[in-house]
């Protein structure tokens, strides 16, 4: 049975709320994600790592750098 205050607030601010928790769930995933992946810098440090290693030269480095730029 229904008091006599109504349904409440929830009943209007529900629906922003559930939004609003699915977008900062949204926007934790992506920081997560992208920490993983590395972005630019994954391959990149690779490349640069194996340079100083002295596993490449610095031309197959120019060349590899320029083949993950494109």
């Amino acid at each position: 049975m229904w008091n006599h205050y109504g349904p409440g607030l929830f009943m209007y601010f529900g629906p922003v709320f559930f939004v609003a928790v699915i977008f900062a769930c949204s926007v934790m995933l992506m920081f997560l994600m992208r920490g993983h992946h590395g972005g630019r810098g994954g391959a990149h440090d690779i490349l640069r790592e194996r340079l100083a290693r002295g596993e490449i030269d610095k031309t197959e480095y120019e060349e590899r750098r320029r083949l993950l730029d494109a």
